[in-house]
């Protein structure tokens, strides 16, 4: 505890050099990298604080005197104010993460017209993700430094840049990944990039007298299609959805190996076929088999029913698709596109370093080798590529990018007659494939899975997308949820009961207890 509390106090000092030592200390194993990370949080976090409470309570004063008056006026404050106001959350992590810009910016906040709340919850978003970059930077280079001891990260920073001290090639571009991972929110964990959307989750709670709401959203799926539905069941209600069978868990793996190839025979079809349970979340479980070693070994590490699909060639897409109940027509709230990342070889690199040198690969470098079909040390033939996802789960590493400008009318009404179709449902994002992007904008293509209340509008992780856009987003489907919820409520459709949606979660949890993030 002592060593804890001394972390904290030496950030007013420092707050760079309190985290490089802190890093050096987890390096060195003198202590664990959640204690020294919420060490250094806890003091910056204050620190930042007391930064506010000095624009407030030295700044405004300072304020009122004539001359700056003159200069300052009631109009400039008030359209400062509402500035700051407005791109709080960007401004803060932004100046957080930019040399100088902090002291100015969070005295600043203190000073204009700006709730204390709402910017103290800033102040924590933007430590909570500098920190443990900065901790986790000096802990990684203090661990490929054994050499240079307790001091590797802090000497490293001061002597790399005159040219004293190099770490490998390898060791930089892994660190330039796990910062990029950390700074760019589309790789957040799911747990941070919503903590912004819970409290607003609430309030539409509390503004609909139900926090259960949004489940009524889609009366026809349990849930609304929150958690635990099978998917099975969704796909059973819809058309245009490739050949599948559910296998039992109740059958031993032999059998299930047996009961796949005999599906496969029925239907003409060979490998490769997609696996995936009946019952799961962001893209876990799901697997493309391709031989029957993978079908073998698929079964035995797998519990729970499991469905069996027509693996579907082509281009995919996210569609998330809304209707309030009476009306005639429903809408596109947002299209993704989806690609699958590969390298191509050049004859004389690793497949690792490959990955390694891909601006955006460098950031998942670690999920793409270790989900590898082949040895990360392979040379590939110049020009071969080599897949590093095939599945359409940006948390299994597929690249999302804005497809809005694919909408045409002939889409909207193709996609509007399928969930009209559907008994029930209202509100929930397709995912398709179709053998080509004018075929699926004419309306043609294959539904491999429809997901309801809580998908997400997923171009929202293309890297052009902004943080606040995303957070537009994601506020209005909510909103939007809820208000179909409410609708639904008028005409009888009941929120499931907070006492079976918290079971329902709970068993959820049982089922994936470390979500992908």
């Amino acid at each position: 505890m002592t060593q804890v509390l001394l972390i904290a106090a030496a950030t007013f000092l420092s707050e760079d050099l309190t985290c490089i030592t802190t890093g050096a200390l987890i390096a060195t194993g003198k202590i664990g990298f959640v204690p020294g990370v919420l060490a250094c949080v806890a003091g910056i976090y204050f620190g930042d604080l007391l930064l506010y409470l000095a624009g407030r309570l030295i700044g405004r004063p300072i304020l009122r005197w004539r001359p700056i008056r003159r200069l300052l006026t009631d109009e400039k404050l008030d359209r400062a104010s509402d500035w700051l106001a407005h791109r709080g959350a960007g401004v803060v992590i932004l100046s957080r993460f930019t040399p100088g810009l902090r002291l100015p910016t969070y005295v600043a906040a203190g000073l204009l017209k700006t709730h204390f709340w709402k910017f103290s919850f800033y102040f924590l978003l933007a430590s909570v993700l500098w920190t443990p970059a900065l901790v986790g930077a000096a802990a990684l280079l203090g661990k490929s430094l054994p050499h240079i001891g307790f001091a590797g990260p802090a000497i490293l920073l001061v002597a790399a840049p005159l040219g004293k001290i190099q770490p490998t090639w390898q060791t930089r571009r892994r660190l330039l990944g796990w910062v990029r991972r950390r700074t760019r929110w589309e790789f957040w964990p799911l747990w941070l990039s919503y903590v912004p959307v819970a409290p607003y989750v609430l309030f539409l709670s509390m503004k609909h007298r139900s926090l259960t709401l949004f489940t009524a959203a889609n009366p026809g799926i349990p849930s609304g299609g929150f958690v635990g539905e099978s998917k099975s069941a969704i796909l059973g209600n819809l058309p245009g959805v490739p050949d599948f069978m559910l296998l039992s868990n109740d059958l031993t793996a032999g059998n299930r190996c047996q009961a796949v190839k005999h599906f496969m025979a029925a239907r003409d079809l060979s490998y490769p076929v997609v696996l995936k349970p009946d019952v799961g979340e962001r893209g876990s479980g799901v697997a493309i088999i391709r031989a029957d070693r993978d079908l073998a070994s698929y079964f035995a590490n797998t519990a729970g029913d499991t469905i069996v699909q027509k693996y579907v060639a082509g281009v995919e897409f996210g569609i998330f698709y809304y209707r309030y109940p009476g009306e005639s027509e429903g809408r596109i709230l947002s299209i993704t596109q989806k690609r699958f990342p590969a390298v191509i070889g050049d004859g004389s690199s690793t497949i690792a370093d490959l990955v390694l040198r891909d601006d955006r690969a460098v950031c998942l470098a670690d999920l793409y080798l270790d989900r590898l079909k082949r040895s990360a040390d392979d040379v590939p033939a110049p020009g071969e590529i080599v897949p590093l996802a095939e599945l359409g789960s940006h948390c299994r590493g597929a690249i999302f990018l804005n497809g809005a400008a694919l909408e045409t009318a002939a889409l909207r009404s193709a996609v509007d007659g399928l969930a009209r179709n559907f008994p029930g449902f209202h509100f929930g994002r397709f995912d398709v494939r179709a053998e080509s992007i004018e075929d699926l904008q004419n309306g043609r293509f294959e539904i491999l899975e429809l997901n309801g209340v809580s998908a997400e509008a997923t171009h929202i992780y293309d890297p052009s997308v902004t943080l606040f856009e995303a957070y537009r987003v994601l506020f209005r489907q909510w909103r939007i949820a809820f208000e179909i919820g409410a609708r639904n409520r008028d005409l009888g459709h009941q929120p499931m009961p907070m006492r079976k949606f918290v079971a329902l979660l709970i068993n959820a949890a049982r089922r994936n207890p470390t979500p992908a993030a």
